[in-house]
């Protein structure tokens, strides 16, 4: 089972930015779509945005045109680059295999971003 391990996240002010990446235990390349997730406190995990190997991107509605979702296979890294923060994005960020049936799927221990003034 493949193992992703996310980073970068912490404590930000409304309006800032930060950018997370994701790692896996084996080459990036071999999947086609990688994407991130956010689980809000108290809330279900929910999807955010694909990112394919020919660098096809879409997002959820409600991170269109802050957040930036990219891939450089070469590093083995997929990052999110968050812009204009808000509260609402206050959550836990995971990365995963979207092509893995949810049951199936093994989560790693995320990277928590809290924005706050």
């Amino acid at each position: 089972q493949r193992q992703f391990v996310e980073s970068g996240g912490g404590l930000v002010q409304p309006g800032g930015s930060l950018r997370l990446s994701c790692t896996s235990s084996g080459s990036n390349s071999d999947i086609y779509a990688i994407a991130w997730y956010r689980q809000p406190p108290g809330k279900e995990r929910d999807w955010i945005t694909t990112i394919t190997t020919d660098n096809r991107v879409n997002y959820t509605e409600s991170v269109k045109g802050r957040f930036t979702g990219s891939r450089d296979d070469a590093k083995n890294i997929v990052y999110l680059q968050m812009t204009s923060l808000t509260f609402e994005d206050t959550a836990v960020y995971y990365c995963n295999d979207p092509s893995i049936p949810k049951r199936a799927r093994y989560w790693g221990q995320g990277t928590q971003v809290t924005v706050a003034s």
